[in-house]
Formats: C-alpha cells, sequence, structure tokens
C-alpha cells in the first residue's frame, strides 16, 4: 500500500511513501502523517491512498498521527476547490481546513486526577481511624457522600486537608487516585431552559421552506427579514428539527462579540444537550480550541457556534447550515486562502446535501441577485414581531448643529434630549461611532502639521487614556506630541472624533449615567465581551458607545434610543461598496432600538443628510436602496454583475513594486481574451502600511475561476523579485 501526501512545508509538492506493515489498513484519506523529506521530517495530509506508485526509490512513511483521520475527504475535497477558485497554494489551503492548535500537535489534552474510594468504608473502621489519623478519616468521609469521582484538588479542598492525604490513603488501598481528560468548556456555566416561542404566519411559512430544504435540499434560502423580526428563533427551532433526525447543525455569526449572546441563546434552548453544542472563534484559548475541535471531531458535538473559520467544522451527517448577517464583511478572510464563509457555506451545503440558510436584514447585493434571479430562495419577514413598531429615524443636519454645540459636534442639542429623556426614564442608549481613539489624528494650526504614521500612508490616532499617539494599521506607537514635532508650536491640537473622545464627552454631560464603550481597544481581555455585554443586559450601564460591534445581533429590550454620532464615516471611501456598506450599517445600528414594550427612536447625525445610504436607511427601505444600487453597478458591470478580482503587490522599494505592477497589468492585457478587462498596476489607495508600498491590479470578467485561472498562469510564468509580495483576493470586499 502507497500514499501521496502533502507535507505542511513543502511547497505545494505532492510525494508519495509506502506504508509500513504495521500501519497497513490504518492510514486513509486525510490522516495526518510524519514522512522523510531530504532530511528532515515533515507532517503531511494524505491526500490519496495508492496500490502502486511509479516513484523509483519510494520511500517508507514514518508514523501516522491519529487513529482516526483528522480531515474528512469531504473538507479534503473542499480545500482543493479553495486552492482553484481563490489562487493560493493547495497546502494553504488544506492548513485553513485544520486550526493551528490541532495541526502543529503542541496543546494537548488536559488532564486531572481524581479519588474515588476503593471500597466501602465501615463505621467502625473510620472510627477507629479517627483515633489515629483524623485528616484521613475527613478526607474519606468526604468521598463518602460523592456520586462518583472527584478531582483530588476539590476533594482535598471539601475535606479541609492536604492533597498528600489522598496519597497516604492510597498506599494503604483505600482510595484510588486515577487520571482523567477534562474537556476545556469555554462556556461551562449552565442555562435555565428557555421554550420554544409561538411562531407568527409569516415565521411559520419561513420554518416550513427551511423544513422542506432539510427534507429535500435545493436552493440556499435567503430570509430577508427586518430587525427584530425573529430571524433566531426560526434558527432555533430548525436546528431542533435538524438534530432530532439524529442530524447536525452548523451556525455562522459575524463577530466574535455576538457569540456570548448566541452561546447563551443556543444553550438556554437546547438545555437538554448544552454538553453537545461545541463554539469556535479566535477569542478562544489554544486548548480551549483544541478541546472543542476534537468534540466535533469526534461527533460528541451535534450544534457547532463560531465564527468565519467554523465553516471548516468536522461535523458529519449535516442537516443544515445557518449564515446569521450573512452581509457582513467579516466573513472574508483577509489572509490566504481569501474565502468568503458564506460563499463556502452554500458550496458546503450543496455537496453534503444539507440545508443552506442566509439570514439578514440588509442582504448583500450579491445574495439580493442570486435571489432575484433565482439561484436562491427567497423567503420574507416583513413584521417585527409582536408587531412592534419599527423605530422612528430621525436625521440631524450637523452642518447646523455643530454651530450651537459647545462639544464641537459630538452630541447635538436633540441627541443630549433625548438621552437625558431616556435616563430619566430609567431606559438604555447605544452611541455608535465607527471609529476607535480618543481623535483621528494630533494636527498644528500654526504650520499645519499632521502626525503621520513612519511605516504607513496614514494619520495617526490620539489615546488620550495611554497619552500616545497609535496607528491602527500596524500597530506603531509613540507618546503624544506636547509641541509641535516640525515646528515646535505649542498649539497642536487634537482634530477628528474616536470613541473614546464620545466616551470622555457623554461622562461629561452626564456624569451620574453609568457608562462604558466597547471596541477593540477596551476589549483585550478573554472575557470583556460577556462582561459588558452581562452588564448592559442586567440594566448596571445606561449608555453604551461603541464601534461595529455592537451594531448588529444583540437583542436588549430596554434600548429606546440608538444615536449614531456621524453617519459620514466610511461613505465617501475610494470603493465601489461605501454606498452599500454605510446603508447596512445604519440600518443594523437602528434595529438595536424598540426592541421591547417601548417604542425606539434612532437618531442619525450626520454632514450629508440626503446621501441615498441615509434617506433610505432612514425609510427603512431595503428595496428601493437595492434597486438604485443595482442600476449603478449594473452600469459599470461592478459584482453582482460582474467578477472581479484584485492584485496586490507589496515590498519596500517603491519603484521595485511599481515596476512589478506595471508589468503584470501588461503580461494579463496580453494573455486576456475578450471580455475580461485589466486596470493598470496603480498605487493602493492605502498607498503604504507596514513599512511596505502597495501597488494593485485590478481585472474584472463574467467568471471568477476564469480569472483566477488565468492570473496564476501569468504569475507562474512572471518571476517576481524576492523583495516584492504579490496576493490575489478573488471576488474582493474591500478595495483598499
Amino acid at each position: 500500500m502507497f500514499v501521496r501526501v502533502l507535507p505542511d512545508q513543502a511547497a505545494g509538492r505532492l510525494l508519495d511513501y509506502r506504508v509500513p506493515e504495521a500501519f497497513e489498513g490504518m492510514v486513509a484519506v486525510g490522516s495526518r502523517v510524519k514522512v522523510p523529506v531530504r532530511t528532515r521530517i515533515l507532517t503531511a495530509t494524505v491526500i490519496e491512498t495508492l496500490e502502486s506508485s511509479e516513484v523509483r526509490g519510494v520511500r517508507d512513511m514514518v508514523e501516522l498521527l491519529d487513529a482516526k483521520p483528522m480531515i474528512r475527504p469531504a473538507l479534503l475535497d473542499l480545500a482543493h476547490w479553495m486552492a482553484d477558485y481563490y489562487c493560493c497554494p493547495v497546502e494553504t489551503a488544506v492548513c485553513s481546513v485544520l486550526p493551528v492548535a490541532v495541526r502543529d500537535g503542541r496543546v494537548g489534552e488536559k488532564r486531572r486526577n481524581t479519588v474515588r474510594l476503593a471500597r466501602e468504608i465501615s463505621t467502625e473502621e473510620l472510627e477507629a481511624l479517627e483515633k489515629r489519623a483524623p485528616r484521613q478519616a475527613d478526607a474519606l468521609r468526604a468521598l463518602a457522600g460523592a456520586d462518583g469521582p472527584v478531582a483530588v484538588t476539590a476533594a482535598a479542598e471539601q475535606a479541609g486537608v492536604a492533597e498528600g492525604v489522598f496519597r497516604t490513603l492510597e498506599k494503604r488501598g483505600l482510595v484510588v487516585i486515577e487520571s482523567a481528560v477534562v474537556a476545556r468548556d469555554p462556556y461551562s456555566e449552565k442555562f435555565v431552559s428557555s421554550a420554544a416561542i409561538t411562531l407568527n404566519p409569516e415565521q411559520e411559512e419561513a420554518l416550513r421552506a427551511v423544513d422542506e430544504a432539510m427534507d429535500k435540499p435545493g436552493a440556499p434560502i435567503l430570509l430577508f427579514g427586518v430587525t427584530g423580526s425573529g430571524k433566531t428563533e426560526i434558527y432555533l427551532q430548525a436546528i431542533r428539527k435538524a438534530v432530532d433526525c439524529g442530524r447536525t447543525a452548523l451556525v455562522l455569526v459575524p463577530e466574535i462579540a455576538l457569540t456570548p449572546q448566541t452561546v447563551e441563546r443556543f444553550k438556554s434552548r437546547f438545555a437538554d444537550m448544552q454538553e453537545k453544542i461545541a463554539v469556535l472563534h479566535s477569542h478562544l484559548s489554544d486548548g480551549e480550541r483544541h478541546d472543542e475541535w476534537h468534540k466535533i471531531h469526534s461527533g460528541d458535538a451535534r450544534v457547532v457556534i463560531g465564527a468565519r473559520s467554523s465553516i471548516f467544522a468536522p461535523l458529519e451527517n449535516l442537516g443544515i447550515i445557518i449564515v446569521d448577517e450573512e452581509h457582513e464583511s467579516s466573513y472574508k478572510q483577509d489572509e490566504a486562502p481569501r474565502y468568503n464563509a458564506r460563499d463556502m457555506a452554500v458550496l458546503r451545503g450543496h455537496r453534503e446535501g444539507a440545508a443552506v440558510l442566509l439570514g439578514s436584514a440588509t442582504p448583500s447585493l450579491e445574495s439580493w441577485h442570486n435571489a432575484q434571479t433565482g439561484k436562491y430562495r427567497l423567503v420574507r419577514l416583513s413584521q417585527r414581531v409582536d408587531d412592534k413598531r419599527m423605530p422612528v429615524v430621525r436625521v440631524l443636519d450637523l452642518r447646523q448643529q455643530a454651530r450651537r454645540t459647545p462639544e464641537g459636534g459630538i452630541l447635538s442639542a436633540p441627541l443630549k434630549e433625548a438621552i437625558e429623556g431616556r435616563i430619566a426614564k430609567g431606559e438604555q442608549t447605544i452611541l455608535f461611532l465607527n471609529r476607535r481613539g480618543f481623535s483621528t489624528s494630533m494636527l498644528c494650526e500654526a504650520c499645519g502639521h499632521v502626525c503621520k504614521c513612519p511605516d504607513c500612508s496614514v494619520s495617526l490616532t490620539y489615546h488620550r487614556a495611554a497619552g500616545r499617539i497609535v496607528c491602527h494599521i500596524c500597530g506603531h506607537s509613540s507618546r503624544a506630541p506636547k509641541v509641535c514635532p516640525k515646528c515646535s508650536d505649542p498649539g497642536i491640537r487634537h482634530a477628528g472624533v474616536g470613541t473614546q473622545k464620545v466616551e470622555e464627552a457623554v461622562t461629561r454631560i452626564f456624569p451620574k449615567a453609568r457608562i462604558a464603550r466597547m471596541d477593540a481597544d477596551s476589549m483585550t481581555r478573554k472575557d470583556s465581551y460577556r462582561e459588558t455585554l452581562g452588564a448592559f443586559k442586567e440594566g448596571k450601564i445606561d449608555i453604551l458607545v461603541g464601534t461595529q460591534m455592537i451594531a448588529k445581533g444583540l437583542h436588549f429590550p430596554n434600548v429606546t434610543l440608538v444615536g449614531i454620532v456621524n453617519a459620514d464615516l466610511g461613505l465617501h471611501m475610494p470603493d465601489f461598496r461605501a454606498g452599500e456598506r454605510t446603508f447596512q450599517l445604519l440600518t443594523q445600528v437602528a434595529g438595536r432600538a424598540g426592541r421591547g414594550e417601548m417604542e425606539g427612536e434612532v437618531l442619525v447625525q450626520t454632514f450629508t443628510p440626503f446621501s441615498p445610504s441615509i434617506q433610505f436607511a432612514r425609510h427603512h427601505d431595503y428595496e428601493g436602496f437595492m434597486e438604485q444600487e443595482m442600476e449603478f453597478r449594473r452600469q459599470f458591470n461592478y459584482p453582482p454583475f460582474g467578477k472581479m478580482v484584485l492584485i496586490t503587490l507589496r515590498g519596500t522599494m517603491f519603484e521595485r513594486v511599481e515596476f512589478s505592477a506595471q508589468t503584470l497589468a501588461r503580461k494579463l492585457k496580453a494573455a486576456s481574451p475578450p471580455g475580461i478587462a485589466v486596470g493598470d498596476g496603480v498605487p493602493a489607495p492605502l498607498e503604504k502600511a507596514k513599512t511596505y508600498y502597495r501597488f494593485q491590479v485590478s481585472v474584472r470578467g463574467p467568471s471568477s475561476m476564469q480569472l483566477a485561472r488565468l492570473i496564476r498562469s501569468v504569475l507562474d510564468s512572471l518571476p517576481m523579485p524576492e523583495d516584492v509580495f504579490v496576493a490575489v483576493d478573488v471576488d474582493p470586499l474591500h478595495l483598499l
């Protein structure tokens, strides 16, 4: 028997090895093995099993790492497809299917010592021991009432004795100490059971469509439901049906911040099987990720909840894949393979015969187009549950308000009055600004100098608490200057507004209010998300200030006011999706208001009040916005009407990167068939990042796979300088 393997570090080469007799019948496709490659022993994945090999001098495989294949054949096939479609090395795609915590073998099982009685201890024996060794008697009494083995540390604490007492008892044959595997559960607390909610007619129709898809898989379902329309309840009831039928379910959520609340709702609903729910996301420790993955791999988990990479969870017999907030850009991986988890969900569901449910109040144009052309089945939820009204949205023109606001336009007079009213009534407020830090830059009024990052073409953001200016691209940090670095004028000031500055202004205006901030700077500890959202849910916070991590998916019935501090951020970016993203973000943020018994209100502060993105969001008119945006995309053949690939070249020598980009563009134009448009090699909108100069070449055409194959063939024949790096992004979501 022979195997064809893909080593983790062999530049995509497939190599053949003979399987020693000791491993015959044990090695299968997806197994992880150790093989000799020249003078090294490398870890590899078995891609294929062979009866014979034509390779001369084939060497023996060294070791089989696991009894059960670590990568299921279906996921291995998916990795090969990703390598072709997303134009990346096959070993990169294969590695993405297996988490690092599992792949590198550094993290193992967590074990602890447990203790139990070796036999029944009589009362007389215990009384005799009490006279000679009272501590040993206390230790035995602690075990007598236990139901099964107890952790040695817990038993010692309960008995009030040292752990060594149990070792003495073991030598006397009175107790048995054993080593047991302990699961590292990131959400180990028990949740109170919650019952299924009675569905309204729209929800019943949606659930029927999902049930049909599970019974007879067909087109993916796009669940287009306004914020607060009860999409999560449909998810929960659909998952219950899948589990009751003996199948498994996979739920993707876009933000790690959403995961604690999502896990709580799911574990409460499935209280009878809490231990069969696994959670996967990047904020878990390596040990937790290792244990959760193995819980899935062993078949112990029936439901998996997680972020982007969870799409590769090794579930078998999938019944349904749910992608919540399917429009979210966080589903797009920003390093190779640059996959979109939503698209991978559709592909995996099709290949494994599972229903695919994509939910959103503001579907992406690509998904909406697929629904309009019949590739997806469209299901609508047009009303909020219990006929709750959509929040009233008021647009405040900052061009007028800023003149009357002493805080420089951070909070306009109507927004301050609205917050005061909510605090007086014991209701909660969310203030949204999609920009971290205290201010966006430090500007000298005398000479016009702006403090910029030495390694990136962006201004440094001032963080007041730390007294530093920080680059949000590369992380460069330095002490904030007290005078202008260029002309030494002391008049250097902070320009622009970030969440820290909003928090400070709100604290100054409402000194008695309980205020918290949620952004990437404040949520640095592992449990920060859970603790802050828990406090907000319990009513311990009056005003929550945050970035996009509080913008969607969260359900807090006591929130009756949402204030959008500046709706213009992101609207004027050099990106054809800027308007779509702004509309989606405003609609999602507005949806956090009025989800309880009280009516909600949204105040939108903006310098461009007549922007279509803002006006359509104001009226909750998704279809009106989509119709206008679709026409714009159709005119320029932008996605979804055409496909796009963005090639980014970066290096430390400006001229070398520029020459390489222009040469690549010229070669692509020469090799392109009719119908494919290749742009020139031009500087990226973010021209310099992390010391690297960046140039881009865009390629557009009717088929992503056709574009990927064209680009791969040209890159394979075009040697690049060693210090110029190329990244290919198929179906890019951002053009910066």
